[in-house]
């Protein structure tokens, strides 16, 4: 019997769920275009612009995922005092997200422009600046103030600045009882110590443990991460190889559920928000990891940052 197979129906308190996801909000920007000849200044192709899109990128992206499928999502995060970062507020109120973002005059809305040439990615142009520490206390403290609202935190670290408290934030969190699900990144998980469940993909996870020449050496080393941080459950993304749920009582293996991959980015946004929003309405730690899998087999079909609804992940 295949993954899919198994995957249980849609949870009945999905839509109650209080979620809350905090990290590194950006604005993805997409310019479409035709590409018919090459530039005479330089060997490179040009791309006449034909219609442009703006979608919620990084921790927002998460969230929207989140709210795709149901939860009610809030987002905190930190933005610019300047127009993308008014897109993003307006973004997020389209798809039904509570916005708590702070506004940093000192800094430009992280921006990831895509310029996209018959549906193949040409260039991506990255506009990023770190949050002052001023809005980042003031974020800790709404923070901490928010935290009785929710069941389930996601904290979605794109390395940006946004978390440099989480340490700190997984600590409380689990105090008050929340599940902690982390996205991490950097060559130190050290911080997102105590979480409820980490999700790396393989080359997080490198960076951590090195290479590895079996699959017992990889199950050896991500067990020793797990126990070291006092994790209930590490799940590997593997891309094509699929995901592999490392816990204290066993490990499992979920092949790729990806009828076709047209585009990975995001991918690692569906799963955590999937996972975290079954967790939430209280579905089994397994049924959870295999219906992440499963949204993620459906978003890397579609093109860019996308989501999955609950009529795709749970059809009748």
């Amino acid at each position: 019997m295949s993954a899919v197979e198994v995957i249980p129906a849609a949870p009945a308190g999905l839509n109650a769920v209080r979620l809350l996801v905090v990290g590194d909000v950006m604005l993805d920007r997409y310019w479409f275009g035709d590409v018919s000849r090459i530039s005479p200044e330089a060997p490179v192709p040009i791309v006449r612009i034909e219609k442009r899109e703006e979608r919620l990128g990084g921790a927002a992206n998460v969230a929207r995922n989140a709210a795709a499928l149901g939860a009610r999502t809030s987002l905190l995060g930190v933005v610019g005092d300047d127009e993308a970062g008014s897109q993003v507020e307006r973004l997020l109120t389209d798809d039904g997200i509570h916005s708590y973002l702070q506004r940093d005059a000192a800094i430009s809305t992280i921006i990831k422009l895509r310029v996209i040439g018959r549906q193949q990615q040409m260039l991506r142009i990255d506009f990023e600046e770190a949050p002052s520490d001023t809005v980042l206390r003031d974020k800790l403290k709404q923070f901490n103030a928010l935290l009785p609202d929710y069941d389930v935190v996601i904290l979605s670290d794109y390395a940006k600045g946004s978390l440099v408290n989480v340490a700190e934030m997984v600590k409380v969190a689990r105090a008050a009882g929340k599940i902690v699900m982390v996205d991490p990144k950097g060559d130190d998980f050290s911080r997102y110590a105590g979480a409820s469940v980490l999700t790396p993909n393989k080359s997080e996870l490198r960076r951590i443990i090195g290479n590895w020449s079996s699959e017992e050496q990889l199950t050896e080393r991500a067990q020793q991460v797990r126990a070291d941080l006092g994790l209930d459950a590490l799940l590997l993304t593997r891309s094509e190889e699929g995901m592999s749920l490392y816990t204290a009582a066993e490990v499992v293996h979920m092949p790729t559920d990806a009828r076709e991959v047209f585009d990975v980015s995001g991918a690692g946004d569906t799963v955590i928000a999937t996972m975290a929003a079954m967790l939430g309405a209280g579905m089994s730690l397994g049924d959870a990891v295999r219906t992440a899998n499963r949204a993620g087999g459906i978003v890397v079909g579609k093109l860019g940052t996308a989501t999955v609804t609950r009529d795709e992940l749970f059809p009748q």
